[in-house]
């Protein structure tokens, strides 16, 4: 049996009216009247035998049977119930009041099947008393009847009931009035059920027999019903489409999920990549195998295999500026400035070494400086939303009219070594089992813990803080109890109440078993229907749902539940600092406490609001060590690879430590300036620009160091040339290519900062910064300290110390990385049966990466966040196994709507006469497809709760008729009198100045037995009420989403909530009104991001290479084509780190998007060289201009960037944080692989196959600048 034992209406009642069947009513008497006798286990009264006539109604009396059955206040009211009786239904129905008459139809049947019982002037046709005791004197009471009931009556009452919703719950009414399931309820159990004192309420058994037909002399009660889709006769209208299907349109249905794209019932993507691939295969292979059987015949140049008109002729340095395109001529002259300005810049900074390096030095202070007022943004709302972000305004909007939303520190607690109990209800009922966690000795214990944190104090700024001081108390300063969302709180978490049983000495009719199951299908009742009649209702004064407090469960079976969740909400002081520490000391020793908790009957996962933060902290300073140990890896490789030992007597004398050393430092400079510069501005750092910059920056100033020490090692003086005019003339060769590097990574950065994302925006920002500012040290006090040392050595001095020792003869040989790639790898590369395996690969790599591009997850694993030992880790995993709720949802209506008119109460409630795409039916709606919606139950409701709070039948709204203020129900003061009258108008919903009238007394109005409808605790943050009270501005109907385990859950479920809300919205007509329907809960703001991040990762790499490509066909003296194939090769790339991140489980977020945005960066430093190289090139063929653009700068680019960044990224596979060993080791290590695999491997290949032809002007350069010297003779 899964439901509670519970009904409304069970209760000792008795008699009905005379049904419409031409008997006279001089055929008929009274069964009983009055009162007598008492149920000795129960204590509830008996009935009196009568068998006479009905006698009148007192006076007295006449107010009652208005209200409760009206249909009785005609003529002479002559009844077989007496006034007390009356006021025994009235009470006996105020349970069945709160559930059943958000259907005045429902209601009505029922209160017909209850009033032909206790009052009809006819009993004796119908009710037949079988079992008697007796009483005082001649007085009998009546123990037990027999009420024949008409079927047609039954069905049709059980029809017009069986969809009323339990708002409270969440649940069907029925499933509370029934003593089982809605699902299995039907009209003949649930009568009988109500009849018998099983349910605990009646006191003797009433025997209902079904029947259309007479049997014998009794006539079954067959009075005429009302459908659920009919209005009633005191002009009450039909029920809502919510409790009655029969009002309702078609059902809602999910939109038919997408079709996945396949092709031969293979994805699609993965069979056109295929296609395409093997067609190219045939394609590139075919004319490769042309190209070389002509080559075998002599009939084709061996140029390449693509000709070109210039490849069967040699270079002609004879060629004049006249002759060349426009193109040409601009390229000469560009190239001709920009090694004419560099050179003279770099003579000019090694002649004057000391003000060059005290002004840079003055300025890299002066930048500096600014760390002074460095702000370091931690909060995640700033880090991950944008300030103008639709999600950012409505959390502020939120926060602003409601209050921020409160902190949550929870427990999720098991029971391993605890069984599984059988409860057997008395006296009969199939055996209910109770999950582990569910035993009273686990309860005991578990509510001991709850007490010890309720317990805990802090000590924060001399001041002792207790849960009590932050806690959510919405009943204070009545009711200072905290809210604790805990099954206990069924018990009033209280130890007597958890052992308060009812039985003797040979059965227990009631204990906590029957009251769990009771108050899980009715947790905001006051008195449950048990022999226990203790409370459900939390001590905080609102109620406890059994899905927030439950966990492991299977459907709605709440007592098969294996673990338990406690929550305590905490007050969140978001502007007020003062009050916010006193927060996170009370966290920090909740924390502490629950880590040092020993209990080996419990196993608890728990987290506090500050847990996140902690654990990242933590984190960080885990990895604190891991990161400097990179460093130092490559800060020692830097040092160590930039010198070049010709023998061990010259070791210290080659070696370059100590530059080296003052080129990092340069770097580190340059992201110093950088911080320091945007901190003047007031721009704040987060965790991602100094965890990430570095890494960037590096890569690219000690590239660029490498490719200036190594170009100018390789290079002979000419005659009669001095030092600084060598470094000079060299600096001007390699300057052109740094600054194309650098500016186009400068340039594509600053542009990134157009990107939405404050993550992207913020990088991009501070990396053009820092990458532009290292440029200028590098081409500045790095050279003229690379010409102090150049000096140094050629005096034969030792590195570091400057100890001159005697000269010795050391070999002058080329170093060996460069001999490598000179003589063995750069020929191997490009013979010409490697070249095709290299692009058959390459483009292999590209298919694949195209074909899973589409297939990599968006979004953010939280417990990437985390370190793998982290407390939180049991946690997430205890969250994704048990709960059965996600987060809250509120849908907020702006400030504007018009509550008080009908039309404007109709477009949002979802009671009785509120239209059918409101906004309470329209959640409704969507929680029937939670599976799609996400939207996990029906909303609470405020204004609905309101109008039942507000009727005349209802106890809970009275004023004293003297002052007109509100009188709580449980006052007994006979000046109280009900709000409106119980007339037809009064039990219409109030509107204009009446709504207003009261709703502030129901905001007011705390829970209590005798009315469980106050709105204090459930809706006084609900709604704002503005000009004195006068009016509503904004207000939010509260649902609860469904579990979300993964990031596409959460984004799904914001998506959704916001196609709710805008349906909503456009349904009202409210758009043009100035206001709307937003949804909000706190994580949205959060994946806001991921709606738009592919379109913001389109975005951001486009524009990057855009950057890229128009820098780069600049600096290159506008070879467009150089610039095209820069830009593939790094789109490659890219599209490459696309596969890579599908196979390695990295998924698409800010953080990957930053490091996909510095992978296209880095890319142009693996990319740019080699073109450019390949671009100046006198050699004659294209295989010969790659192979010494490979050679010269190939080998540079491998040891200033790859085996760099290859030894520290290796490090960082060793960190704790996952988010390191993801997002950084992975994604970094895979940006080197690939981005040394296209630089070095396949773009010299695709350069020998289709590289720009040899640029005129910049030959007529070379051989103008060399003209005169020995090196002329090689541009022959």
């Amino acid at each position: 049996m899964k439901g509670p034992r519970v009904t409304a209406a069970l209760m000792l009642l008795a008699t009905l009216k005379l049904p419409d069947c031409g008997i006279s009513a001089q055929n008929a008497t009274c069964v009983w009247y009055g009162e007598c006798g008492t149920d000795k286990t129960t204590h509830k009264r008996y009935n009196c035998q009568y068998d006479g006539p009905p006698k009148p109604l007192p006076k007295e009396g006449y107010e009652l049977i208005q209200e409760l059955c009206p249909n009785y206040l005609f003529g002479n009211v002559d009844l077989c119930c007496d006034v007390q009786q009356l006021r025994t239904l009235k009470d006996n129905t105020q349970l069945p009041l709160q559930f059943l008459s958000r259907c005045p139809s429902c209601f009505h049947n029922f209160m017909t099947f209850y009033c032909e019982l206790t009052c009809s002037p006819v009993q004796s046709l119908f009710l037949n008393a079988t079992k008697f005791e007796p009483y005082v004197q001649s007085q009998m009471s009546i123990t037990e009847v027999e009420y024949y009931i008409g079927s047609h009556f039954a069905n049709a009452m059980f029809q017009a009931c069986k969809d009323v919703q339990s708002p409270s719950s969440n649940e069907k009414a029925l499933g509370l009035l029934c003593g089982k399931d809605a699902k299995d309820c039907n009209a003949t159990n649930w009568i009988q059920y109500m009849c018998t004192t099983k349910n605990a309420q009646t006191p003797f058994n009433i025997i209902p027999i079904f029947g259309d037909h007479p049997v014998g002399r009794m006539i079954p009660m067959n009075n005429k019903t009302k459908g659920c889709n009919e209005t009633l006769d005191d002009g009450s209208l039909p029920c809502s489409c919510q409790d009655c299907t029969l009002v309702c349109g078609p059902k809602p249905v999910p939109p038919p999920q997408s079709v996945p794209w396949t092709i031969f019932g293979l994805d699609a993507m993965a069979v056109i990549m295929w296609i395409f691939y093997l067609l190219f295969l045939v394609f590139f292979g075919g004319t490769a195998i042309i190209v070389w059987f002509c080559r075998k015949q002599r009939i084709v140049s061996e140029y390449s295999p693509i000709i070109d008109n210039c490849a069967s002729r040699s270079v002609n340095i004879s060629h004049d500026l006249d002759k060349m395109s426009c193109c040409e001529q601009l390229g000469a002259k560009s190239e001709a400035l920009l090694r004419d300005i560099f050179s003279k810049w770099g003579s000019f900074c090694v002649r004057n070494p000391a003000p060059v390096i005290i002004l840079t030095t003055t300025a890299i202070g002066a930048c500096s400086l600014g760390l002074m007022f460095m702000k370091l943004t931690t909060d995640p709302v700033e880090i991950w939303s944008s300030p103008s972000s639709q999600a950012r305004k409505e959390k502020y909007y939120f926060d602003t009219h409601f209050g921020p939303f409160f902190r949550t520190e929870q427990l999720i607690i098991t029971a391993p070594n605890s069984s599984w109990t059988t409860y057997s209800p008395y006296p009969l009922g199939s055996d209910v089992p109770f999950g582990p966690p569910l035993g009273k000795d686990v309860l005991h214990q578990v509510l001991d813990l709850q007490d010890e944190i309720q317990g805990l104090e802090a000590s924060c700024n001399n001041e002792t803080v207790r849960l009590q001081d932050i806690c959510l108390a919405p009943l204070a300063p009545y009711n200072n109890n905290c809210t604790i969302l805990s099954v206990l709180n069924y018990f009033q978490n209280s130890h007597s109440v958890l052992d308060h049983s009812v039985g003797d000495d040979f059965f227990v009719y009631a204990d906590y078993h029957s009251h769990f199951l009771y108050c899980t299908r009715a947790p905001a009742s006051l008195n449950d229907t048990t022999m226990l009649h203790d409370p459900c209702l939390g001590t905080f004064g609102g109620p406890v749902f059994p899905w927030l407090i439950l966990g492991g469960y299977n459907d709605e079976d709440y007592n098969n539940a294996t673990a338990l969740v406690i929550t305590f909400p905490v007050n969140n002081y978001h502007n007020d600092p003062e009050k916010l520490d006193k927060v996170f000391a009370w966290e920090k020793v909740f924390i502490d406490f629950l880590k040092n908790y020993n209990n080996s009957n419990l196993s608890i996962s728990f987290s506090a609001e500050r847990s996140i933060e902690d654990e990242i902290n933590r984190e960080s300073n885990n990895d604190v060590k891991t990161v400097v140990i990179s460093y130092m890896v490559m800060f020692v490789y830097i040092s160590i690879a930039l010198g070049h030992i010709r023998s061990c007597a010259n070791c210290l004398v080659d070696s370059k430590i100590s530059l080296g050393i003052a080129g990092i430092a340069i770097v580190l400079s340059s992201v110093a300036c950088s911080l320091g510069i945007f901190s003047y501005a007031g721009v704040p750092l987060t965790l991602i620009v100094i965890e990430v910059i570095p890494f960037l920056v590096l890569a690219v100033g000690v590239d660029n160091i490498f490719i200036i020490v190594q170009t100018f090692r390789r290079d002979k003086r000419l005659l009669n040339e001095s030092l600084d005019q060598q470094i000079g003339r060299v600096l001007g060769e390699v300057a052109p290519s740094i600054f194309l590097s650098s500016f186009s990574e400068t340039v594509a950065f600053f542009l990134g900062t157009l990107s939405t994302m404050p993550a992207v925006r913020s990088f991009s920002m501070f990396a053009g910064m820092a990458v532009f500012i290292d440029f200028l040290l590098q081409i500045s006090c790095f050279l003229s300290l690379f010409g102090l040392d150049v000096k140094r050595q050629e005096s034969n001095r030792m590195d570091i110390i400057c100890v001159k020792r005697e000269k010795t003869n050391a070999d002058d040989s080329e170093e060996l990385l460069f001999r490598c790639f000179k003589y063995i790898y750069a020929p191997f590369l490009l013979t010409n049966w490697i070249r095709p395996i290299v692009i058959s690969v390459f483009v292999a790599i590209l298919s694949f990466s195209i074909a899973v591009v589409n297939k990599v997850e968006i979004g953010l694993n939280q417990s990437y966040s985390m370190p793998e030992d982290s407390y939180l880790m049991d946690y997430f995993a205890s969250m994704n196994q048990y709960f059965h709720a996600g987060p809250p949802v509120y849908f907020v209506v702006e400030e504007g709507h018009n509550y008080t008119s009908l039309e404007g109460q109709n477009s949002v409630c979802g009671g009785v006469g509120c239209n059918n795409n409101s906004l309470v039916q329209q959640v409704y709606n969507a929680a029937l497809l939670s599976n799609y919606t996400k939207i996990g139950f029906p909303p609470s409701s405020w204004i609905d709760d309101y109008f039942d709070w507000v009727k005349p039948q209802s106890t809970c709204c009275r004023v004293y008729n003297n002052t007109e203020n509100f009188c709580n129900a449980t006052v007994h003061n006979p000046a109280c009198v009900r709000c409106r009258p119980l007339t037809r108008e009064g039990k219409q919903r109030p509107y204009g100045e009446d709504f207003m009238k009261f709703l502030p007394m129901f905001l007011s109005d705390n829970p209590n037995p005798k009315c469980g409808k106050g709105g204090h605790a459930a809706y006084s943050s609900s709604v704002k009420l503005i000009d004195n009270n006068t009016g509503v501005g904004a207000t939010y109907f509260m649902t609860y989403h469904t579990v979300l385990k993964t990031s596409a859950d959460f984004i799904g479920a914001a998506k959704e909530a916001r196609v709710i809300s805008q349906n909503i919205t456009e349904s009202m007509g409210i758009l043009e009104k100035g206001y709307r329907v937003f949804p909000y809960s706190v994580f949205y703001v959060f994946y806001e991001q991921y709606f738009t991040i592919v379109h913001d990762t389109i975005l951001s790499l486009c524009v990057s290479l855009a950057a890229v490509f128009v820098v780069t066909t600049v600096l290159l003296g506008y070879e467009v084509w150089s610039a095209v194939m820069v830009c593939f090769t790094i789109s490659m790339i890219i599209t490459n780190m696309f596969g890579v991140m599908w196979l390695w489980d990295i998924s698409l977020n800010a953080v990957s998007l930053v490091n996909l945005v510095m992978c296209c960066g880095i890319s142009v430093e693996f990319c740019s060289h080699i073109v450019r190289a390949f671009s100046v090139s006198t050699k004659k063929t294209r295989e010969d201009r790659a192979k010494e653009a490979l050679a010269n700068m190939g080998s540079s680019v491998f040891s200033g960037i790859t085996l760099t960044k290859f030894g520290g990224i290796v490090v960082l596979a060793f960190a704790k944080s996952q988010i390191f060993q993801i997002f950084y080791f992975r994604m970094y290590l895979a940006i080197v692989i690939l981005g040394a695999a296209h630089g070095l491997v396949f773009l010299p290949v695709f350069l020998s196959y289709i590289g720009p032809p040899v640029n005129k002007g910049k030959v007529s350069v070379l051989h103008t600048q060399y003209v005169g010297t020995e090196r002329e003779k090689l541009l022959k």
